[in-house]
Formats: structure tokens, sequence, C-alpha cells
């Protein structure tokens, strides 16, 4: 008998903050998964700046975390709204919507995790049944709420016949890495270090540009060495996965000393040890895994920065680490594929199935 396939939409805004993305899919929650429909949404740098200025933030109550969740949950709804128009879809044909909300705050080791939305509110205006909170239980139970996206790329991997084992790579804020291998639990999945969020703010403080188009204000520039042995030497890449890390972890203005040292990097130099600190994140994250990636895909938008791209696909390929596409090449939206994960969670969610396993949060079970 064939597992009834759920009609779903997934909504994401991550913590790079380009915006809301919202997927429509079909799915059983399990092998089968049918991406029908993506739209999103850049966000206005006054919205980008009030949500940007709650991370860090723990408290809910806290006035400036009510209004951005307030505004978030806006934001999403004409998501949803937009969604359905631009796919022709009446409501009541969707069966759920998987609401990520924003990461604002995210200390697992403490079990404390934050997202800011509200779900009921968007079940009241939108007349669908939500799912939200992805994060929380798991955090609770002694996971690390992250990454989530592991059982969806496993999903899509295996139904696409990968050569395993593969990694998804997925460059947002924060970069993590799904390792797939033969079995149908054989995953790992960890946040590898930062991803976009540093070289962004970097870009944003210094050149008034949300983000290094391409890579090429990094290309013009030098890796500063003393930094990143600095940086690499942090215990977090030397913690066993699974792992996961705050957006700030290593947030400039509060490095002390090092932020000093950033400061008298000139802008493309400053870029390019930036740039080097994400790829050798991805790069040490091969050492945790049973056995190198024959090959890697990668979604989120750092596979857009040209510069980033290259520069990790040639080291990948140096060390024998396996060759670096875009998710892309197998007729994937990499854009999407985030969104499309919170719709497949959330039919799971409907199913009572699983979200995280131990190898992926290093939840207990």
């Amino acid at each position: 008998m064939k597992n009834k396939v759920h009609t779903a939409i997934g909504l994401m805004s991550g913590t790079s903050l380009d915006g809301v993305d919202a997927a429509l899919i079909e799915t059983d929650g399990q092998a089968i998964v049918r991406p029908l429909g993506f739209v999103t949404f850049p966000y206005q740098p006054k919205a980008r700046e009030e949500i940007r200025a709650c991370f860090g933030v723990k408290n809910r109550l806290d006035p400036k975390v009510k209004d951005a969740e307030r505004l978030i949950t806006h934001l999403h709804i004409e998501a949803v709204e937009a969604l359905l128009q631009e796919t022709g879809r009446r409501r009541e044909e969707i069966d759920v919507i998987g609401f990520h909300g924003q990461t604002v705050y995210h200390a697992p080791a403490d079990r404390i995790t934050v997202q800011i939305g509200n779900g009921d509110l968007m079940a009241r205006e939108c007349r669908i049944d939500v799912v939200d909170d992805f994060r929380v239980a798991d955090v609770k139970a002694g996971g690390e709420g992250a990454p989530l996206a592991p059982l969806y790329h496993a999903a899509r991997a295996r139904h696409a016949g990968l050569e395993l084992p593969a990694a998804i790579l997925n460059i947002g804020g924060v970069a993590n890495v799904t390792w797939i291998g033969g079995g149908p639990e054989d995953i790992l999945a960890f946040d590898t270090g930062p991803g976009n969020a540093m070289m962004d703010d970097w870009t944003k403080n210094r050149i008034d540009e949300p983000y290094d188009k391409d890579g090429a204000l990094a290309n013009a520039g030098t890796p500063d060495e003393a930094l990143l042995g600095q940086w690499m030497a942090h215990d977090y890449f030397s913690r066993t996965p699974p792992k996961s890390l705050d957006r700030n972890e290593w947030d400039i203005a509060a490095l002390g000393r090092m932020a000093q040292m950033m400061e008298r990097l000139s802008d493309e130099d400053g870029a390019a040890t930036l740039r080097e600190f994400s790829i050798r994140g991805i790069l040490k994250s091969v050492d945790y895994m049973p056995a190198p990636p024959k090959h890697w895909y990668a979604c989120g938008g750092g596979r857009h920065n040209k510069g980033l791209m290259e520069r990790l696909g040639a080291a990948l390929t140096a060390r024998g680490h396996g060759a670096l596409h875009a998710v892309d090449d197998l007729g994937w939206d990499g854009d999407a594929t985030e969104a499309e994960c919170f719709a497949y969670l959330a039919v799971r969610s409907l199913l009572g199935l699983p979200l995280s396993l131990p190898g992926t949060t290093a939840v207990p079970q």
C-alpha cells in the first residue's frame, strides 16, 4: 500500500537575511518528493536591520523581538499568498505549512534555541494548518537542534541515484554539510563553520554592499594566515560532530584583539581572509566523515559566489575529497532547497515521523 502524498508549503528565512523563501512540494514524508513551485521575497533594508537587531537576544518578550516577530510573520503570510497565486493553487489544496521562522539565538549547550514567528497567527490568517518550532524539542532532548535539512537531503539524494557517499553542502549564514552513505540511516550532519554571514557583514560595514558579488573583493585580496590560524584553533573545529553554531559565534565586533587585527586589513584582504575561513571549515569537516564524499553538491546563497565556489572546488579536488557541483546540476533549485525541506519536515511531523536522528543533531534517539 502506497503512502499518502501530501501537498505542503515550506517557509524559510535564513541567518543571511536575504529574505523569505516559500516552496510548494508534494511528498509522502519519506522517499517521494516533487517540487511544484518556489518564490522568494528579498527583505527591504529597514526590515533586515529590524530583524538583525534581535540576533543574540534570547528573551522573546523583549519589545524589539516582539515587533520583529510580528513583522516576520506578516511577511511570511504574504509569501504564502504569493506562492498560492504563482502556482494557481487554492488554500484548500494545501495540507500543511512548515514555518521555520527566524533564528535569533542558538545555544544548544544551554538547551536553548529561539526561532521567532507566530504560527498560530499564520494558521488563522492563511486558514491552513501550520507546523512550527521545529528545533525546540530536539534541543530540549539534548540535541543540537541543527542542522535539520539532512533527512530531506538524503531523500532527494537517494531518489536521484547519486553515487554514494555524497555530501550536500548548504552555504547560508552558517555552512552545514550532510554526509550520506549507503544505509537508510547512514547520515552524518553538522555545521562546518561560518558560511556567508561574516563575509556579508564585512562587505556591509566596509563598502556598504550587502555581499561580495562573485567574490570580486576577496579575489583582489590575500588571506591573513595569522588570523586564520587563531580562528581554526577554536575548539569548535576539534569537537566530534554532530555539532552546531550560532550565527554570531565569530561576530567580528566581539573578537577583541582579533577584531583590531581585522580592522587593520584592507577591504580586499579582510574579504579574502573571511572567505578562506569559511572554506577551511568545510575542508576540516572531511576529517569527521566515515569516508570522503565522491561528490559535493552545494545549495544556499553561497553557491552564487563564483570566487568561493572556484576556490573551494579546487581545494577539495586537490585533497582528493571529491568534486564540487551546484545542486542545480541535478535539476534541483538550490535557492529553494531549505524551504522545501521545511515542507517535507512538516509532513513528517503530521505522520509522527522523526525530524532528526542521533547522526544529524546528536539527539539521543
